[in-house]
C-alpha cells in the first residue's frame, strides 16, 4: 500500500508540474500577442531560455536555500518513494520559473537579452527561494513569530504572494529603471498607442494560462490525500468574477477581457483552500477591477510603460489575494477559518518589500555595469532582428 501511495502521489504532482509547465507557453503567447510584430520572436525565446536558466539556478542553488535539499546523492537514493522528491522539485521549479516569465512581460520590447538572463539566475537562485523558504518551509522563524503574535501563520496555499506578488513587485523597479519604450510618451504629454499585434495569440496565451492554473492551484496540495475540490471550484469562481468585472470596467476591450480571468486566478491562489465559493467570486471580481483601473492609471497617468501590466496583474492582484485570504477565509464570511488578517497583511508586506528592494538592487546594478536596454537603433528595428536576426514573418524580408 505504501508503494501504491507513493506512486499515486508521484503521478499526481507530476501531472501538476506538466500543467504548470504548459502555463509557460501561455506566458509566451500572451506576451507575443501583446507586443508589436517586430518583438514576437523575442517574446517566445525569452520565456523558453528563462525557463532553462531558472532550472539550473533552482536545481543547484535555489531549492537548497528554500528547503535545505540538494540532489548530489546517488540515483538509488534519489529514486526512493518512486522519485517523489524529484518530481516535487520539478513541480516547485515551475512556480519559481514564473518569476522571470512575469517580469518578461513588463520589460518587453526594449530589454537586452543576456543581462535579463543574469537577473533571472539571481532572482530564481537567491531572491525567490529566500522568501519561498520563509513561507513554505518555516525558515528564519518568521512564521512561528506570526503564529505566536496573531495566533496563525501567514497562509499562501498556491502563491498569490510567494509567486505572483513577488514577480510583480520585482518587475516594477525593472520597468522603471528601463524607462518607457521610445515614442510611447512625448514631451507635450501625448501618448502613442501601441496596440496588441495579435488578439488571437493574446487570447490563446490567456486560455493556456487559465487551464494550467488548475494544476497550479489544485495540485498545490502535493499529495492525493490532501486534494480538495473546493480549490478547483474557488479557482473557477474567481476566474469568472475577474472576467466579468474586467469586461465591464474595460468597456469590452479584449485585452482587459482576457487579462480579467488571470487577475482573478492570481488573487485566489492564496486562499483557494479556505474560502467559500462566493467569497472567491468576490475576490476575483475585485481583482479584475483592480487590474483594469490600475493598468489604466499606470499607463495613462503615471507614464509607467509596463507593457503587459504585470505590476497591476501580478503585483497588486497577488497582494490583494494575500490579504483577501485573511478576509474571506474567515468563518464569518463562510470560510474555513484558521487564518489571521494581520498575519496575512504582514506576510504580504514582507513579500512586497523583499521583492521590490531585490529588483531595485539587481536591475540597478545591471543597469550601471552592463546596461539593460537596447540602443535606439536596435529598439527601432525590434528585438527580433536586433537580437535573434530573424523576424516572426520572415517572408517580409525576402524577395521570393
Amino acid at each position: 500500500m505504501d508503494a501504491l501511495k507513493h506512486g499515486a502521489d508521484t503521478l499526481f504532482i507530476l501531472l501538476g508540474a506538466i500543467l504548470i509547465l504548459a502555463m509557460h507557453a501561455g506566458f509566451a503567447f500572451l506576451e507575443l500577442g501583446t507586443v508589436r510584430k517586430k518583438n514576437q520572436v523575442n517574446a517566445l525565446v525569452k520565456i523558453l531560455v528563462d525557463f532553462a536558466v531558472s532550472t539550473i539556478a533552482y536545481f543547484f542553488i535555489g531549492y537548497s536555500i528554500a528547503y535545505g535539499v540538494n540532489f548530489f546523492s546517488d540515483a538509488e537514493t534519489l529514486s526512493a518513494r518512486n522519485g517523489f522528491e524529484l518530481v516535487k522539485f520539478f513541480f516547485l521549479l515551475t512556480f519559481a520559473a514564473a518569476i522571470p516569465a512575469i517580469i518578461s512581460g513588463g520589460i518587453a520590447e526594449r530589454a537586452r537579452f543576456h543581462p535579463q538572463l543574469v537577473a533571472t539566475a539571481l532572482l530564481v537562485g537567491f531572491v525567490y527561494p529566500f522568501f519561498e523558504g520563509i513561507v513554505w518551509n518555516h525558515n528564519f522563524g518568521i512564521q512561528a513569530w506570526l503564529k505566536g503574535t496573531f495566533g496563525m501563520e501567514f497562509h499562501d496555499f498556491a502563491g498569490s504572494v510567494v509567486v505572483h506578488a513577488v514577480g510583480g513587485w520585482v518587475a516594477l523597479p525593472a520597468v522603471m529603471l528601463l524607462g518607457a519604450r521610445r515614442g510611447r510618451y512625448s514631451k507635450n504629454g501625448a501618448m502613442s498607442a501601441h496596440p496588441p499585434s495579435s488578439i488571437p495569440f493574446l487570447a490563446l496565451g490567456a486560455w493556456v494560462l487559465a487551464v494550467g492554473w488548475f494544476g497550479f492551484n489544485v495540485m498545490s496540495a502535493q499529495t492525493l490525500d490532501k486534494i480538495n475540490g473546493l480549490v478547483a471550484l474557488n479557482s473557477l469562481m474567481a476566474m469568472v468574477g475577474g472576467t466579468l468585472t474586467a469586461v465591464l470596467a474595460g468597456k469590452n476591450d479584449p485585452g482587459f477581457a482576457y487579462n480579467g480571468p488571470l487577475a482573478g486566478l492570481v488573487a485566489i491562489c492564496a486562499g483557494s483552500d479556505l474560502m467559500h465559493p462566493l467569497g472567491a467570486l468576490v475576490t476575483g471580481a475585485i481583482a479584475g477591477g483592480v487590474f483594469v483601473w490600475m493598468f489604466t492609471l499606470t499607463q495613462n497617468k503615471w507614464k509607467i510603460d509596463d507593457v503587459l501590466g504585470v505590476w497591476p496583474l501580478h503585483g497588486l492582484c497577488g497582494a490583494w489575494g494575500g490579504v483577501a485570504a485573511g478576509v474571506f477565509g474567515q468563518q464569518v464570511f463562510g470560510g474555513l477559518g484558521s487564518v489571521s488578517f494581520f498575519a496575512q497583511l504582514l506576510g504580504t508586506l514582507l513579500g512586497i518589500g523583499i521583492a521590490f528592494v531585490s529588483g531595485l538592487i539587481i536591475y540597478g546594478v545591471l543597469k550601471k555595469t552592463v546596461g539593460i536596454r537596447l540602443d535606439p537603433e536596435e529598439e527601432f528595428n525590434g528585438a527580433d532582428l536586433s537580437i535573434h536576426k530573424i523576424s516572426a514573418t520572415a517572408e517580409s524580408e525576402t524577395r521570393w
